[in-house]
């Protein structure tokens, strides 16, 4: 079955305006299937859309939505009403600000739980069930390694990605042998424009232009993704993190929370 066949004819992207969701965008654009692009911004939305169908002769939809809004995904399945949508990436919820937990108003923690938890479980339950009734279908959740163990500045952040990799991982063991394909990306660092713009306001970087030399780029994370589909549910990505989760598992809670923590002083710079 070809790949849009099996994923199209329509897909839903979240956090497309940059980055990994806009490649991961253009990737499916690729592989024939129309995408909706999900993110705030209308403006890089548009150009993003506008790119896109230049290249691949895919259609495109925008959507201006942000997505730690209670009522967002409510929005975005309205949007999508008249659309059979094939596939969902779900690939928002950076913390750009890396700050302490009591630093910042708990209004911050609550809206980081919302984008990252609550709006791809409604997103998955809306989507996947006619997915499961065609028999055919695609999920892609975002994780990250600040999932594996707690540690100081993503502590909203890190608990909220440890949520989306289990359920990632439950949602395939329902879903697997119902014809809906489901993956969840665990990344570890990640060359996108959040990353470089808070690796220069650190002083790591010297402008926000730079690739961090020890970052994946982000098209080897959409290669993996595909790559990675037919079998789920989690593709550890990048040489980095392949290393880095077996030797967490081998650890003690306390000795991987350590490490995550030495991890997060380095990044602080």
């Amino acid at each position: 079955m070809k790949f849009a066949d099996k994923y199209g004819p329509w897909a839903v992207v979240a956090g497309a305006s940059d980055g990994v969701g806009a490649l991961f965008a253009e990737g499916l654009a690729e592989r024939g299937v129309n995408v909706v692009l999900v993110a705030r911004r209308q403006h890089i939305l548009e150009q993003v859309a506008e790119g896109i169908e230049a290249r691949t002769g895919a259609r495109t939809r925008t959507l201006a939505v942000d997505l730690s809004d209670d009522g967002a995904t409510a929005a975005i399945a309205a949007a999508t009403a008249d659309l059979e949508i094939g596939f969902l990436v779900y690939c928002a919820g950076a913390d750009p600000n890396f700050r302490p937990f009591l630093d910042q108003p708990v209004a911050a923690a609550e809206s980081m739980v919302q984008r990252n938890c609550l709006a791809p479980l409604r997103l998955c339950h809306h989507f996947a069930a006619p997915m499961v009734a065609r028999g055919r279908g695609g999920i892609v959740l975002f994780g990250s390694g600040a999932g594996f163990a707690g540690g100081p500045n993503m502590v909203a952040y890190g608990a909220s990605k440890a949520f989306d990799m289990v359920f990632a991982e439950a949602l395939w063991a329902e879903l697997h042998g119902k014809g809906v394909d489901v993956v969840g990306l665990i990344l570890g660092k990640t060359d996108t424009p959040a990353l470089r713009s808070l690796e220069h306001s650190r002083g790591i970087l010297p402008d926000a232009n730079t690739a961090p030399p020890d970052a994946t780029p982000a098209a080897d994370v959409v290669a993996e993704a595909f790559a990675g589909l037919p079998d789920g549910p989690t593709v550890l990505v990048g040489e980095q993190m392949k290393a880095a989760a077996p030797m967490l598992a081998s650890l003690s809670r306390n000795e991987a929370v350590a490490l995550i923590t030495a991890a997060s002083a380095a990044t602080m710079g």
